[in-house]
């Protein structure tokens, strides 16, 4: 007879029971050396942008239409998220949850503030990285140069969009990627998290919302690119400058905020924990 105890009941968490694991989780981040959070967070910047990366070469192909296009882009972009949930790294739009932890009275709110910078700035350090290995790589001349131009094309839209906009935006994409960790922190098994990392992945992606982390490799890669010629057909790159770039991510961030700590964390917590 097989012997399972080895093995973990495949049995998603319940609700009630993700919301005790993210206190604990937010325990275990705050408990971190600031060196072991900051390395996981630039993989976490790394991740995503490959995510972003991936989707930019989907996107590329001009023989898609509209439809087609968001829905591939979205779902190769959803592989930044999952290699984040199953690879473990540190992302600052995923870490709003650890409002969770505070709620509990586990840690202050000085040691959350200073996880959420320390991770907010490996998170930029690592989709810098990535910038400059697609650099040297020449990424942007694949598709025959169409890479590059969707590049530009895609940072010129983020930058031009006022900074209403793009924090309404912010608000509703950390929603939906939060909605995913969450779900994740209940999935036990790889496949569990992959299943929950696509859709609300998706969905931000073909809907237009604005991920602070992803677009601080969208933002840079496409001021690079524009930086070196490869100026998309008709946009208007007026906007892609270092202002247009730092009002759209000010602006991403404060909404990933709001839409990740208050509208998931703190509703849950509401629901589930404000008793204990």
């Amino acid at each position: 007879m097989q012997d399972n105890t080895a093995f973990p009941d495949p049995t998603a968490l319940t609700p009630q029971q993700i919301e005790t694991k993210a206190a604990e989780v937010g325990s275990v981040k705050v408990g971190m050396s600031p060196a072991k959070s900051f390395v996981l967070a630039v993989m976490a910047g790394f991740f995503v942008g490959v995510g972003a990366m991936f989707m930019t070469l989907v996107k590329s192909d001009a023989t898609l239409t509209l439809a087609a296009s968001s829905l591939l882009g979205g779902l190769s972009f959803s592989l930044g998220l999952f290699l984040v949930l199953v690879a473990g790294a540190e992302l600052f739009t995923g870490n709003s949850l650890m409002l969770i932890g505070r709620m509990h009275g586990r840690y202050a709110w000085g040691d959350l503030a200073k996880s959420w910078l320390v991770v907010y700035v490996g998170n930029l350090a690592g989709a810098l990285l990535l910038v400059a290995l697609l650099v040297g790589a020449g990424f942007a001349d694949m598709a025959g140069g169409g890479a590059g131009e969707t590049l530009v094309a895609v940072a010129a839209g983020k930058a031009g969009l006022s900074w209403r906009v793009a924090f309404f935006r912010g608000i509703l994409c950390n929603v939906l990627v939060c909605l995913a960790v969450w779900m994740g922190f209940g999935g036990k098994t790889v496949v569990d998290k992959l299943a929950v990392a696509i859709l609300p992945v998706m969905c931000f992606v073909a809907c237009g919302f604005e991920h602070c982390v992803a677009n601080m490799f969208f933002l840079s890669m496409g001021l690079v690119a524009n930086a070196l010629g490869y100026a998309a057909t008709g946009a208007d790159v007026s906007a892609l400058t270092a202002a247009g770039v730092l009002a759209n991510i000010s602006a991403a961030t404060l909404g990933s905020i709001v839409g990740g700590a208050v509208f998931v964390a703190l509703g849950y917590w509401f629901v589930y924990g404000r008793d204990e």
